[in-house]
């Protein structure tokens, strides 16, 4: 049984798919672009984009009642590699404990133009 995440904290999909999805005793994030819940997307600062894109899937995880310490796995789409080493510096601050697996691949676009997404999945056990 799944139940999708609905938050006007983060954008709004910009296709046919939930923002989120609890499934069992996980919670999965959709993409979230470094968009502001207005749309507003931000381009030109990848440590803000990456900021921004973790308080998106912050707020679906919040809709969700977990937490960023629930999250199990990460994954990051960059469309420059070269900005690896500034959204590690921007990634760090949202996971200041045991940080969760993590992947991160190069993409040759992202929707909107975007320069970064990213993916989360949570487990429902400590909070929920």
């Amino acid at each position: 049984m799944k139940e999708a995440i609905r938050t006007d904290k983060a954008p709004p999909a910009v296709g046919p798919y939930s923002q989120g999805i609890c499934a069992g005793n996980f919670v999965f994030t959709s993409g979230q672009l470094p968009a502001k819940p207005t749309g507003e997307l931000i381009r030109e600062d990848i440590a803000a984009a990456t900021r921004q894109s973790l308080e998106n899937v912050r707020a679906v995880l919040k809709a969700a009642s977990v937490q960023m310490d629930d999250v199990i796995k990460v994954t990051i789409f960059l469309t420059d590699m070269a900005d690896f080493t500034a959204v590690n510096a921007a990634y760090e601050g949202f996971f200041p404990g045991v940080p969760p697996a993590r992947s991160c691949v190069q993409v040759a676009a992202l929707p909107k133009g975007a320069p970064i997404e990213i993916e989360a999945v949570a487990h429902l056990s400590q909070h929920g």
